[in-house]
């Protein structure tokens, strides 16, 4: 039997108007009027006998089916298009969300390493990057920890320790040699999960009262400013290694706080074994591993 499949320009503009829950985007898109795409749509309602969008004056809602479905054509068109460029001899592209801090310290320098590295499109979020992969035009994500989510496949991916990291003019001007001179310095806390009383405490100043110092939602923020000479961020080592190997950074003393779990790699559960992902996900393992941070059953940052 021939499959029954509901009309290819309906679903497009379906498709479009969901992504933009705007028919005029959807149309200006398509290349159509507004009225020949809410037309498609009335044609892909009728199709499967279920009503896709609530309709209030000039406003539209997904219902609860609609937004389902939305999401799986949203998914099953991306893959569609890559296969049809593939087909064509074109590059098949891997598009990753990233943390800002993991992208420029940890998988940019690296990236050159993999083979297909040419066909990554890269993007960083400015907060927590979107685990909603019907809209996050991602096929990857770098998330920080590695939380479970239902219908995702996620793999820790790297744990670290933290020490203090200082500019080395701003360690030669101030004249830190202990790790109470930090006391008088600007130091750096982070939004949630701040462990500066936890490495004072390793560190022997146990109660220390601490100085003031500006709040940053990610430790990418506070690095930025200690190499502009600002003061003092505890820094998770797996993160800034080759920032220190450059010069940029010193680590101060040997004291660090317990290692912890910090990033995972995401994607939904259906597409894990898709031959670009999961080269991408065994690369990302591999050098996590020949750096010996990957994790072993360790506490989860909360940042």
């Amino acid at each position: 039997m021939g499959r029954k499949l509901p009309p290819f320009a309906a679903v497009r503009a379906f498709e479009a108007t969901a992504r933009h829950m705007s028919v005029k985007s959807a149309a200006d898109e398509l290349c159509l009027t507004p009225s020949a795409v809410s037309h498609q749509i009335k044609a892909l309602e009728g199709f499967l006998d279920t009503k896709l969008f609530e309709r209030a004056g000039n406003r539209i809602a997904l219902t609860l089916t609609g937004e389902t479905y939305a999401g799986k054509l949203s998914h099953l068109l991306d893959v569609f298009l890559e296969d049809t460029e593939a087909a064509r001899g074109a590059p098949r592209i891997l598009r990753v969300l990233s943390t800002p801090g993991f992208a420029a310290r940890w998988l940019v320098p690296r990236l050159s390493k993999l083979d297909f590295a040419r066909d990554i499109r890269l993007r960083v979020s400015n907060g927590a990057p979107s685990l909603d992969f019907a809209t996050n035009d991602a096929d990857v994500v770098i998330q920080w920890s590695d939380c479970p989510s239902p219908g995702l496949f996620v793999e820790p991916l790297m744990a670290s320790a933290r020490y203090p990291v200082i500019s080395p003019t701003l360690r030669e001007r101030e004249n830190i040699r202990r790790p109470e001179d930090l006391l008088r310095l600007t130091l750096f806390y982070d939004e949630t999960d701040d462990a500066w009383p936890e490495w004072f405490a390793e560190a022997g100043l146990v109660g220390a009262q601490l100085p003031p110092g500006p709040t940053y939602p990610n430790c990418e923020l506070s690095t930025t400013m200690v190499e502009q000479h600002q003061g003092v961020s505890l820094a998770y080592d797996a993160v800034v290694r080759g920032t220190i190997a450059s010069g940029r950074l010193q680590r101060l003393f040997d004291v660090t706080t317990l290692p912890m779990s910090i990033y995972g790699v995401a994607c939904p559960d259906a597409r894990a074994d898709e031959a670009r992902i999961a080269a991408f996900r065994h690369w990302l393992r591999a050098e996590a591993e020949a750096e010996g941070v990957v994790p072993q059953h360790l506490p989860q940052a909360a940042e």
